[in-house]
């Protein structure tokens, strides 16, 4: 999203060699693509960690680029607020353009140089498509709430902090007062309802002290 506010720390750059470091040992020979998914709550974090993993590719010469859930929505931000706010049932997974998503990441698995994709301006508050370029990337990172739920993904990361732990850097970050309202909390209740759900699904969680744990699936 253009106009938007990513403010990486230590704790996120910790997390992203660590992250970082398993994908590259794990998969280490290896020549096929990968992506993997980066999600959780509102302000846990999700854009700088993406970012900071990403960084931590590049220094290791990882060829990787970046998709963002945020550009993916059907609406753009302030028009998807008020949306929301005219139309209780309007919040959720359904805000987004997920097959899209999963369209653009099988895109990439499958060997394509470009696609078109949607980019939001937040500013004037628009999406317009442009022309993508995954430029031979080894690594997809996926970032956004629901990640998880995607298609064609190789590992999962879930960060484990909910929208009461995350309130100061949804204030550092958000753009308009409005969204962080009394109604901003209910919308934030019901996501926490939908994306706690999708712990069970991760491989990678950052805890709450954005320590990294790791967990095997039967």
């Amino acid at each position: 999203m253009l106009g938007d506010k990513i403010i990486i720390e230590k704790r996120h750059r910790d997390a992203g060699e660590i992250i970082g470091l398993f994908m590259l040992n794990s998969l280490e020979g290896l020549k096929t693509k990968y992506t993997i998914t980066i999600s959780g709550e509102s302000g846990s974090g999700k854009s700088e960690t993406a970012t900071a993993l990403s960084e931590f590719f590049t220094k290791n010469d990882v060829p990787n680029v970046i998709l963002r859930q945020d550009d993916y929505f059907f609406y753009p931000p302030i028009t998807n607020n008020f949306k929301r706010r005219k139309e209780k049932e309007w919040r959720g997974m359904k805000e987004v353009k997920l097959d899209l998503l999963n369209a653009h990441i099988q895109a990439f698995k499958s060997g394509e140089q470009f696609i078109e994709k949607p980019v939001v301006e937040y500013d004037i508050d628009i999406i317009r498509n442009i022309n993508f370029n995954f430029c031979a990337a080894k690594f997809l990172i996926v970032e956004g709430t629901y990640t998880s739920a995607l298609s064609n993904v190789d590992k999962r990361v879930f960060i484990d902090r909910n929208f009461h732990q995350t309130l100061k850097h949804r204030q550092k970050r958000n753009r308009n007062s409005s969204e962080l309202d009394d109604f901003t909390t209910q919308v934030l209740k019901t996501e926490h309802s939908i994306i706690s759900k999708h712990r069970t699904l991760a491989d990678i969680i950052i805890n709450s002290d954005y320590t990294v744990g790791f967990q095997k699936h039967k």
